[in-house]
């Protein structure tokens, strides 16, 4: 399974069923740091652009307008290159 999904330009429609805009919203300037999740997230990038790097793994590049899905149990590294802000929820 993969540990980091992404669905690029999501419709309006699913976004609106999903009901992404009423998730928490999390923000964080340029940094890189350690991350590991211990539940699935589920994010939508509004704005920025991150590099995200699973242990042992090929690195992802996140940006406006991802829907992206990280599962469960995984360890990465963060490393933002452009100030990000997204809707998020714990699944």
């Amino acid at each position: 399974m993969e540990q980091i999904t992404i669905e690029h330009n999501p419709t309006p429609m699913k976004l609106d069923a999903m009901s992404v805009y009423d998730w928490p919203i999390w923000s964080k300037e340029v940094a890189t740091f350690p991350w590991s999740y211990t539940t699935r997230e589920i994010c939508y990038i509004l704005e920025g652009e991150a590099i995200v790097t699973p242990e042992g793994g090929a690195p992802v590049t996140i940006t406006e307008l991802d829907l992206v899905n990280f599962a469960a149990g995984l360890a990465c590294t963060w490393e933002i290159v452009k100030p990000i802000k997204k809707h998020y929820r714990l699944a």
